[in-house]
């Protein structure tokens, strides 16, 4: 050691409340400052460490996907959950509200600060205010989180504190959801069952006609491909448009940032009889597979492959209004996608190895405000029946499956009018195109749905015997009361089935 005045110096250093001793007076004030940072940012990193392993350990998250297929009211739907769950005095299905047991719940900043957030309040606003209205739909996937904080039920739950429940809402356009079904298709398979179905659809003419004068075998030129993928990009916007649900690839709807790209550069031929390397028929073949590598199994990997619970929307009554090809077209489209959910039950284990399974999923037929209540079971007994293939594979999986018909915000009410003699159940509400109040009876659904399906499987042009009608509601304006959520059909039993066991 060398020497300093009468002092040995340490050749290690002192810890720091030591080494100030040797600074003097005028210097052991700011040593003292450095050693509090130290110990307080200390303290934080533990405690921050503490409430972390708390939250691994004592709280739980769940992940609920929802998703909705064309004019299903996705957006309706998460905001009306989660006004419902913030305000639960029209909650009373939701075991744990009913006994009391919901202490608390509330917004919490979400997870995956690189997701946008959903904007709730935004669409809150619309929903509500003094011109209401409905909110814009989503155009990308975003997510909220919504903290629970809830008293244990059982025989010992006295004995413990109440815990905390995470919901993660994960919102993702439909379009993505029936994307899914390409990762086990080829583009010659995608290609074939896709110009199969655009034969029967008008609306699809001007881009088979322009499909079919193409030889798949000649040489790619780049100005062909991109007026074939604009014509076919203009045939899906016109199927979403008349509420069609089978409209892949679903980003060429929603292109965001890859617009005019070449994995967006693509569209179904015919196949030739030769495909040489730098052929039409090769070139679109590999952008399909980049699309399904670069744009849909990311999405798959880092979204729909961790879901917990999954919510489907679908606009059943449009359906049946549009015909029996529609209903047809729902029924095919709902067994396909059923396929990329991978149900099954989760374990400990499956949450620490990754692999996720969609325990519980929920099919919704929404706009049941649009019928009168007698009309409900029927509803909801043709949507069961629509996902019979679906719910059998699921359930075969061990996931749990429900068909449920809702309205996620009530637009009309019930009345019951006498025409001809006859009583018939109705429902009255303001129109969206005029703002006039209008009364509607839709039609009468039929008790056994094989009545609508048998036709639709059959390939039926229209219905025999009925006549479906369909009207366009407004939001009515509403005067909610302190610890009120909107007014809803069935919401609470939605939520029941979804989250209820984890409460």
């Amino acid at each position: 050691m060398r020497k300093l005045g009468s002092i040995a110096e340490p050749s290690l250093p002192l810890p720091i409340f030591a080494a100030a001793a040797y600074l003097g007076p005028g210097r052991q004030e700011g040593a003292a400052r450095v050693f509090s940072g130290l110990t307080d940012g200390l303290s934080r990193g533990i405690e921050g460490a503490g409430a972390s392993l708390s939250e691994t350990l004592f709280d739980s998250t769940l992940r609920l996907g929802v998703t909705g297929l064309s004019r299903a009211g996705k957006t309706v739907f998460i905001t009306a959950l989660v006004a419902n769950l913030l305000n639960r005095g029209r909650m009373p299905q939701l075991k744990a509200q009913a006994q009391g047991r919901i202490q608390s719940v509330y917004l919490q900043p979400q997870p995956d600060v690189t997701l946008p957030r959903f904007d709730y309040e935004a669409h809150l606003a619309a929903l509500t205010g003094d011109s209401p209205r409905w909110p814009a739909s989503t155009r990308a996937i975003s997510e909220l989180r919504l903290s629970f904080r809830v008293q244990p039920a059982g025989l010992f739950s006295s004995w413990r504190g109440p815990h905390t429940l995470h919901l993660d809402i994960v919102d993702y356009p439909g379009e993505w959801l029936l994307d899914l079904a390409l990762l086990d298709q080829t583009f010659e398979q995608w290609s074939e069952g896709t110009l199969a179905r655009l034969e029967k659809r008008p609306e699809a003419a001007a881009y088979l006609a322009l499909a079919r004068a193409e030889d798949g075998a000649l040489r790619l030129d780049e100005g062909k491909a991109r007026a074939l993928a604009e014509t076919f990009t203009a045939y899906l916007t016109a199927a979403r448009d008349l509420g069609r649900v089978d409209v892949t690839p679903g980003r060429f709807l929603l292109p965001g940032d890859l617009a005019g790209s070449p994995v967006l550069t693509f569209a179904p031929l015919p196949k030739p009889a030769t495909t040489g390397r730098s052929s039409l028929w090769r070139e679109m073949e590999r952008r399909y597979d980049a699309y399904k590598s670069r744009v849909v199994r990311p999405f798959f990997q880092d979204h729909f492959a961790k879901l917990d619970r999954q919510v489907v929307l679908m606009d059943v009554l449009g359906a049946i209004h549009q015909g029996p090809r529609a209903v047809e077209d729902l029924r095919r489209t709902m067994a396909e996608v059923l396929q990329a959910f991978r149900p099954g039950r989760n374990s400990w284990l499956s949450s620490i190895f990754g692999a996720h399974r969609v325990e519980r999923i929920l099919f919704v037929a929404t706009k049941a405000d649009h019928l009168h209540h007698e009309q409900h079971p029927a509803l909801t007994a043709i949507t069961a029946a629509l996902l019979a293939e679906a719910k059998a594979r699921a359930d075969f999986h061990g996931a749990r499956t429900e068909a449920m018909s809702l309205a996620s915000l009530r637009a009309t009410v019930e009345e019951v009018v006498v025409r001809d003699g006859v009583e018939v159940p109705a429902v009255r509400g303001t129109l969206l195109a005029t703002g006039k109040p209008a009364l509607m009876y839709p039609g009468a659904l039929p008790s056994d749905p094989a009545r609508l399906l048998s036709p639709a499987r059959e390939g039926a042009e229209a219905w025999l015997d009925a006549d479906y009608s369909l009207m366009t509601f407004a939001p009515a304006r509403l005067n909610l009361k302190p610890g009120e959520g909107p007014p809803h059909i069935r919401l609470d039993r939605a939520v029941e089935f979804l989250i209820g066991d984890q409460l």
